[in-house]
């Protein structure tokens, strides 16, 4: 009979447990003592659902998007006594503070199956301006130091961060790493419909920082409008105290309304998502996999993203399979030029988001993901390994 692990996940959003994680804790859950280890939780319907599960929940102070020393020396303080009280036989952790402090932390301790998953590489590894550039250096050495002990397997979303995290010299290829397809999306909660062509929208899904392409997204908007009039815009996501965040002009430009309707966060993206058209996310973050996108796909919309790390995953250029558009990063003129073409092939919003629903079925589903999942944090990942390259689960 298998041994029960007791797993710890470290997060940095109490929001993401259920989004992101919900059905992989529950997957856990079934053979396995779960804690988390998370931010406040503010939602109740979050706090309810763990509580459903049988999942321990230990809350924190931390500020992911903030850089606070005193606060992240607090934060691993309360990692460290929480880690020694528990004695976790794996700690999972994602999201770049939770994977470098939990990792370290738990190797200190000497936590014997340490998953850290990094669900893209954000603005990290990116061309960076003097702002940011000095938080690049401390994380990719907070990193490196974090990934290097021999009880530490790493999840990845995509090919291209591991060629990176090699090149970088943060992990070598002799180490244990694992590339799974995103953080998968639950097809039976995101249901297919197909979209109305009588008034086009375009809908993006992000926090608002530049890398995400806000800019880009605004200015192809001001283009598009100039030639259509039954075509609307719509923003959704949230405005705050991030290095990247964008500036106070463009936010307030935004929030007039002229261009693009900006609803704020909001806690169901589905109807919105059902009310749109296309899905466009001109991204050069450093993305995993966009789950926004995967989302969008999996209920039948055509989408336009950049040809870049992680986004690239998620469109399939195929001819009769073709899912949407890859554009160049920072283009806003491209990107107009795109939705220019939905609007005058309207049928091709109706066929890419059938093809998009198809590609996500067969390769992100959330159930297929998590069972690869599964293997690697419940100790049976280690039968999965090749030597000296990352191990691709498809």
């Amino acid at each position: 009979m298998k041994n029960i692990e007791r797993i710890l996940i470290v997060c940095d959003s109490s929001k993401s447990l259920l989004d992101f994680r919900g059905k992989l804790i529950e997957a856990l859950t079934i053979n396995n003592e779960v804690w988390v280890f998370t931010p406040e939780i503010k939602q109740h319907n979050v706090r309810y659902m763990l509580n459903a599960l049988g999942v321990h929940i230990q809350e924190n102070t931390l500020e992911s998007s903030n850089v606070s020393v005193f606060s992240d020396i607090r934060y691993i303080i309360q990692l460290y006594k929480l880690i020694i009280k528990l004695r976790p036989t794996v700690c999972f952790s994602y999201a770049f503070k939770p994977v470098i402090y939990s990792s370290l932390v738990a190797t200190f301790c000497n936590v014997s199956n340490i998953v850290p998953m990094l669900t893209g590489l954000g603005y990290n590894f990116s061309q960076n301006n003097s702002k940011k550039r000095l938080v690049s250096i401390i994380t990719k050495y907070l990193l490196k130091l974090s990934l290097s002990s021999k009880n530490t397997k790493i999840v990845l979303q995509n090919k291209d961060d591991y060629k990176t995290l090699v090149n970088e010299n943060i992990i070598s290829n002799r180490q244990k790493v694992f590339v799974v397809n995103g953080s998968g999306v639950d097809l039976s909660h995101y249901n297919f419909s197909k979209p109305t062509l009588k008034t086009c929208n375009f809908l993006m899904i992000s926090r608002l920082i530049n890398a995400k392409g806000v800019r880009e997204f605004y200015e192809a908007a001001k283009i598009v409008k100039e030639k259509y009039d039954n075509v609307s815009f719509t923003l959704i996501g949230a405005y705050d105290n991030n290095i990247d965040a964008i500036d106070k002009m463009l936010f307030n430009e935004i929030k007039a309304g002229n261009v693009i309707q900006y609803l704020g966060e909001v806690d169901d993206v589905r109807p919105y998502i059902r009310a749109s058209a296309v899905v466009v996310l001109p991204s050069y973050y450093g993305e995993g996999v966009p789950r926004c996108l995967l989302e969008a796909m999996a209920m039948g919309r055509a989408v336009i993203t950049t040809d870049s790390v992680g986004c690239r995953e998620t469109v399939n250029l195929e001819k009769e399979q073709q899912t949407g558009f890859l554009i160049p990063v920072k283009n806003a003129f491209e990107l107009a030029d795109k939705m220019l073409h939905f609007l005058s092939t309207p049928g091709d919003i109706i066929s890419f988001g059938q093809n998009g629903y198809k590609y996500v079925a067969d390769k992100f589903d959330v159930y297929k993901v998590n069972k690869h999942m599964v293997s690697i944090i419940e100790n049976n990942g280690n039968s999965r390994e090749y030597p000296f390259t990352p191990v691709l689960l498809n």
